[in-house]
């Protein structure tokens, strides 16, 4: 019985270079649900983040500012 993509992340066979990435500590679950997701999807999840970063930064930049003010 052929295995699925995500049996061979979440169950790989013993010195694969699967094994040795989890073992390393990469997270193969993350990787599964992103599978599950449409390209769309992930380019979505993707921007959503960058837009996310990017407000954050704006907003350590108006911190700071403020801060140089009271100075």
């Amino acid at each position: 019985m052929k295995r699925t993509r995500e049996e061979k992340l979440l169950d790989p066979r013993p010195g694969s270079r699967i094994a040795a990435a989890r073992d390393f500590g990469i997270d193969m679950t993350q990787i599964v649900e992103n599978l599950r997701l449409t390209p769309a999807e992930r380019i979505k999840n993707n921007d959503d983040a960058v837009n996310s970063i990017l407000k954050f930064e704006e907003a350590v930049r108006r911190a700071k500012a403020k801060l140089a003010e009271k100075v």
